[in-house]
């Protein structure tokens, strides 16, 4: 089906549906994106969903790339005020409500990411916000250490704290952001300066 020409209602509607998806995503995973939520949340009429999105995937990937799009932004903004870089690097890997949400919103994000693996219809998208997201990771660890990563170093750095993340998860500490920050800053601290 052909999209629907856009007048300015339809795409504040199009927008408040995707914008409600990206928070029922963040919030509670793939799981909670179903049409009827979706409309609920976005305060429009069920049948908006399947007006502008011509099936559930296609608003599953509209909700992922705008999250992506909020983070990234979040993370650009972080940058240009300067902040602690270590910081930037962990909300890029954790999620930047994994500073005030904790455990449960670092779950997710790792449900969220482990579970894309079972939607390929994805694959296109993530391997695109990839390529953003360890762009923004290089320029925050090259804040980090007064220079820029060598070759894999970003991929190193991620897996490093992807990994005692998972461990935090699976011991089910109650702060997995600070169990990343340890690692993260110890990393760091190993790395040759300029």
């Amino acid at each position: 089906m052909a999209a629907p020409k856009q007048t300015e209602k339809g795409e504040r509607r199009r927008a408040l549906l995707v914008a409600a998806a990206a928070d029922l995503l963040a919030e509670s995973g793939f799981d909670a994106i179903r049409h009827r939520a979706v409309a609920e949340r976005a305060g429009v009429p069920l049948a908006a969903t399947t007006y502008y999105f011509s099936s559930l995937e296609d608003l599953v990937s509209a909700a992922l790339d705008r999250l992506a799009r909020t983070e990234l932004a979040d993370a650009h903004d972080c940058l240009a005020r300067r902040d602690d870089p270590a910081e930037i690097v962990l909300d890029l890997l954790l999620g930047p409500r994994s500073r005030t949400d904790g455990l449960d919103a670092v779950l997710c994000r790792f449900e969220r990411l482990i579970g894309s693996g079972r939607r390929p219809f994805l694959a296109g998208l993530l391997r695109a916000q990839r390529v953003e997201f360890d762009a923004l990771l290089d320029e925050a660890l090259t804040r980090a250490t007064g220079r820029r990563p060598g070759p894999g170093e970003v991929r190193r750095l991620t897996a490093l704290v992807d990994g005692v993340v998972l461990t935090a998860l699976i011991e089910a500490d109650p702060d997995p952001r600070a169990v990343g920050r340890v690692a993260l800053r110890e990393a760091l601290d190993a790395l040759p300066r300029t």
